[in-house]
């Protein structure tokens, strides 16, 4: 675990090096905090994450993380998308096999991640879904939040999505939760299920998508509030509204 001084000296000696030359190197500790969220298969946490992002005009970072790991790695987005947040074995082969002739390993590709995620996190400002951001990321300048719901809901919201019966639909939850687990177990040794991991467990079978925003938002304002000082900037506010007029 690193500490927010640790992770931003990390993030800025790793864009020093030579290995991210694109990187524009960060000039100060992060202004506020992020939200580093996990979620289980069909509990709704990525659309609770992109109602959290519009409302405080944050950006979001899922697919949008696997697009610059890909160019990172000169690979096709669509090799990442199968490799993400699967087991180590299943992760080298669909490396080697996208790879094309590039020189892409396994320790590429978590130095990236890695990488990316702390300098996202230095940045600050931002919602990272999955990718074992709430174990990387500080949890002095992070919030991290794990998304629950109940068997029966997560079911039926992968059935709807993704057009599948009763059946696959089931298969798809426990194939994706044993996937996340195993991906945070092999590759950062820890227990997804832990608790004491996150700051914050929202159940979405008892509360919508706007209600656990709200709770995601005034979990960072208190954060932020905690932790104020003159340089460190306000609590986050959600965006102003527009008109429809």
């Amino acid at each position: 675990m690193y500490t927010r001084e640790q992770a931003f000296r990390i993030a800025s000696a790793l864009m020093r090096s030579g290995e991210h030359p694109r990187a524009v190197q960060p000039e100060m500790p992060p202004p506020s905090f992020s939200v580093a969220l996990s979620r289980e298969a069909g509990s709704g946490g990525l659309l609770i994450a992109r109602e959290v992002g519009r409302r405080l005009n944050w950006p979001v970072y899922d697919h949008e993380l696997l697009a610059e790991l890909a160019r990172e790695l000169n690979v096709h987005v669509d090799s990442l998308e199968a490799v993400d947040e699967r087991p180590q074995n299943w992760l080298v082969e669909c490396l080697e096999a996208f790879a094309a002739g590039a020189n892409v390993t396994e320790a590429n590709y978590f130095r990236v991640l890695v990488r990316m995620l702390l300098t996202l996190g230095a940045r600050g400002e931002c919602i990272i879904v999955g990718r074992g951001a709430t174990v990387v990321l500080p949890p002095e300048s992070t919030l991290r939040v794990r998304v629950v719901a109940s068997r029966a809901d997560r079911i039926a919201l992968i059935r709807r999505e993704r057009g599948l019966d009763d059946a696959g639909a089931a298969r798809y939850v426990d194939a994706t939760d044993q996937e996340r687990a195993r991906f945070l177990r092999s590759h950062f040794r820890k227990d997804l299920a832990d608790a004491l991991g996150y700051d914050l467990i929202l159940n979405a079978s008892r509360f919508s998508v706007e209600e656990c925003a709200e709770m995601v938002i005034e979990g960072l304002q208190r954060m932020q509030a905690r932790h104020a000082s003159p340089k460190r900037g306000h609590a986050p506010q959600p965006a102003p509204a527009t008109s429809a007029g």
